[in-house]
């Protein structure tokens, strides 16, 4: 079954909820990394919350959500596109031991030097256009806390989420107050008792019902009594732009003479993506390979 985000809006269309499921895809983020329990849920959750939050935003390009701290952490980065194709990492100070105590405070703010960025990154730039940041403080105490104070504060959107994460599945739950027109055909009061309900509602969620049941049930749960709009669900993936080519390239550009001595000290050349963490291994024929002439260009040279 694909992962999955699914938008609802209230009948009054005065507020959307957002639910995504992420089993698969968080299965392929940690198939070649080992994280402590403790961050690994940390990093769940924040990719959970980027996918609901990318989804959005309509513009080709990506959504980078980076937590820069003081302590344990020095970074986690997680970016999702506008396809919902989703990468994630966390960056660690080897000096310090992670405690299962740890929280979100005490891993990246310790030293209150702590940040959290949001950066738009579109695909096709132009010479000199820099990436939208917006940059903040780490506030609260949870991921949660903090992306909901980021989007009452930049956007001036009211948002609740909420999130989970295990070993086995990432999920979130999105509930936002949109924004009221004069233009629209909604009356205020309405809009402000729907908003008050299901706040109300969506603080029952536990993080332990979120991970042992569906996001299709939960909502059931939450919001039997309301009529929803619902919207066709969209998949999530993961992708990460690493690739065996582009490690060849890489080992191409330490020249031979490097590459023999990296061979002759460990038989083969291994070298895990910095992002992902996926493993390229290159043994002693590989290598020889990546310094043979082009025989492409060779054949070319010939035929004239």
């Amino acid at each position: 079954m694909k992962d999955t985000l699914k938008k609802y809006l209230f009948e009054d269309r005065s507020l959307r909820i957002q639910t995504v499921n992420l089993s698969q895809t968080w299965q392929e983020t940690l198939a070649h990394q080992t994280y402590h329990p403790v961050l690994r849920n940390l990093l769940g959750k924040l990719s959970a919350a980027a996918v609901l939050l990318a989804s959005n935003i309509k513009f080709d390009g990506s959504l980078v959500l980076q937590l820069q701290g003081d302590g344990p952490i020095a970074l986690i980065v997680v970016e999702c596109n506008q396809h919902l194709q989703l990468r994630a990492t966390i960056k660690t100070r080897q000096e310090f031991v992670i405690k299962d105590t740890d929280n979100l405070q005490s891993l990246l703010n310790a030293n209150k030097q702590g940040r959290f960025i949001v950066v738009l990154d579109p695909n096709n730039r132009q010479e000199g256009q820099q990436a939208y940041q917006g940059i903040v403080p780490l506030t609260g105490d949870t991921v949660a806390d903090v992306l909901s104070l980021y989007m009452k504060s930049s956007e001036q959107l009211e948002t609740h989420l909420y999130l989970a994460a295990n070993e086995n599945k990432a999920t979130g739950l999105l509930l936002q107050k949109l924004p009221y027109t004069g233009g629209q055909s909604i009356d205020q009061e309405v809009a402000d008792n729907s908003w008050e309900r299901a706040t109300m509602l969506t603080q029952t969620i536990k993080p332990e019902e979120q991970l042992s049941i569906d996001e299709d049930t939960l909502i059931h749960r939450l919001f039997w009594e309301e009529s929803l709009i619902a919207y066709p669900a969209q998949d999530v993936s993961w992708f990460c732009s690493c690739s065996r080519e582009r490690v060849a390239d890489m080992l191409k550009m330490l020249g031979a003479d490097e590459v023999e001595s990296i061979l002759a000290e460990q038989n083969k050349i291994t070298v895990a993506c910095d992002f992902c963490g996926k493993p390229y291994v290159f043994d002693t024929i590989d290598s020889a390979k990546l310094f043979l002439p082009d025989q492409s260009a060779n054949e070319s040279l010939q035929k004239h």
